[in-house]
C-alpha cells in the first residue's frame, strides 16, 4: 500500500468519524426518564382515591389538569389524572392506577411535552399505542378516547421549547386519527382551536400553550355535542 493511498485513506477515515460526531451532536437528546417535581406526590394521591367502573377519567398533562372536570361537564362521576409537566412515559408509569378501577371511559390528552422534550415522533406513537393496548387488555369494557394535540401560539414568547414545532403536531395527530377501532374513538380537537393562522386562538389560551376557560368550554361543547359523554 503506497503513501498516497495511507494519507487518503486515513483522511476519509478521520472525514468519516467528524461527521459521525457531527451529526451526534446535531441530534437533540431526550430522555424517557423525566418526571415533573410533583409526580411522585401526585401519583400516591390519585392510588389514595381509587378509580371505579362509573368514572371517566381524564387522562394526561398539565392541559388536562387545568381544570374540574366533574365542574365544567357537570358530571360528578368525572375525575382528572392529570400531572402538569407528564409526557407519555410518565403516563404509561402511572397508568396501572387508571386501569385496576376498570372505569367507564378514558380520555386521553398527551404529548406536547414528549415533542418539547425532543422525543422522537416514532416513539410517542409507540407509546400511545401502548397506552391503548393496556387498556383494552387491563379494562375489556373501558372506552377510550383519544385527543389530538391542541396547536400552539408562539407569540406569547412563554414556552420556548413547545414552538417552531408545529410539524410534529400534525404528524402525531394524522397518527392519532389513525388510531381508530374496537374501544377507541378519537376526539380531533385540534380543528377547533386554531386561528386563521394555524395557531392556537389568543383569546383561548393564557399563554400559547394552556388554557383559560374560555378553551375549557370549547372542549366541552366538543364533548357534549359529539356525544362522548353518554
Amino acid at each position: 500500500m503506497n503513501n498516497t493511498f495511507c494519507k487518503w485513506l486515513t483522511g476519509a477515515v478521520l472525514g468519516l468519524a467528524l461527521y459521525a460526531g457531527n451529526a451526534q451532536a446535531q441530534a437533540p437528546a431526550w430522555d424517557s426518564t423525566h418526571r415533573p417535581g410533583k409526580y411522585k406526590e401526585l401519583v400516591a394521591k390519585f392510588n389514595a382515591e381509587k378509580i371505579t367502573r362509573k368514572n371517566f377519567v381524564f387522562l394526561g398533562n398539565s392541559i388536562t389538569a387545568g381544570t374540574n372536570w366533574a365542574n365544567l361537564l357537570s358530571l360528578p362521576n368525572a375525575v382528572n389524572r392529570g400531572i402538569s409537566g407528564d409526557i407519555t412515559f410518565g403516563v404509561l408509569e402511572r397508568l396501572n392506577e387508571v386501569i385496576a378501577g376498570k372505569p367507564a371511559k378514558i380520555f386521553v390528552l398527551i404529548g406536547i411535552n414528549d415533542i418539547s422534550r425532543n422525543i422522537p415522533d416514532s416513539v410517542i406513537l409507540r407509546n400511545y399505542k401502548t397506552i391503548i393496548s393496556r387498556i383494552r387488555k387491563g379494562s375489556k369494557k373501558t372506552q377510550i378516547y383519544f385527543n389530538t394535540l391542541l396547536p400552539v401560539n408562539a407569540s406569547f414568547n412563554k414556552f420556548k421549547n413547545h414552538y417552531g414545532k408545529d410539524e410534529h403536531i400534525l404528524w402525531l395527530n394524522e397518527q392519532i386519527r389513525q388510531l381508530k377501532g374496537s374501544h377507541v374513538t378519537i376526539i380531533d380537537l385540534y380543528p377547533h382551536f386554531l386561528d386563521a393562522d394555524k395557531h392556537l386562538r389568543a383569546e383561548l389560551t393564557m399563554d400559547g400553550l394552556h388554557l383559560k376557560p374560555e378553551g375549557y368550554a370549547v372542549w366541552a361543547d366538543i364533548l357534549q355535542k359529539g356525544g362522548y359523554l353518554r
